[in-house]
């Protein structure tokens, strides 16, 4: 029983450490002209910044993409996906502890004529990006390995607290 429990617990851990969360951001919007009117099925360009600090700080990373738009004007795209114009989207040191902030761009006619459509702080940052791979989970791993797991008997529909 305790091999099982420790190989299964192994697996788990092993399964848990590996599972990679995507490295991009959803973004959805409404492209529209800098007079405010809609740009309905068209080809349009759009550059993302992740400034640091405030609204006009450092460009700490940029992407253009290419989109067309739907008979609304909306369009989906993931950010960090894109064509990388200033460093690479994993390099974003996410736990720096300054505030991060969105550029957004559009060239209405595709190319690249952007026009600015706003700056916003990024409130909540994905926490994947923030906790990585801590360095000291292989050694309490394998302090755990090392303890003998005693557990009562369980039976069906008890619920297990570990302190």
């Amino acid at each position: 029983m305790k091999k099982l429990l420790t190989v299964t617990t192994v697996l788990f851990l092993n399964l848990l450490l590996n599972a990679q969360a995507p490295q991009s951001l959803n973004y959805q919007a409404v492209a529209r002209t800098a007079n405010g009117v809609i740009i309905p099925t068209q080809n349009i360009s759009v550059r993302f910044s992740i400034l640091d600090v405030s609204a006009t700080g450092t460009t700490l990373y940029s992407e253009t993409h290419t989109a067309v738009t739907n008979s609304y004007g909306l369009f989906t795209l993931a950010i960090g996906k894109g064509t990388p114009v200033t460093s690479t989207f994993p390099s974003i040191n996410w736990a720096s502890g300054t505030d991060k902030f969105l550029k957004v761009e559009i060239a209405p006619a595709g190319g690249s004529n952007y026009q600015l459509q706003g700056t916003t702080q990024l409130l909540s940052v994905p926490m994947r990006y923030t906790l990585k791979k801590p360095d000291y989970l292989p050694e309490i791993i394998l302090s755990t390995l090392r303890m003998e797991i005693q557990l009562p008997a369980i039976t069906r529909r008890q619920i297990i607290q570990f302190c």
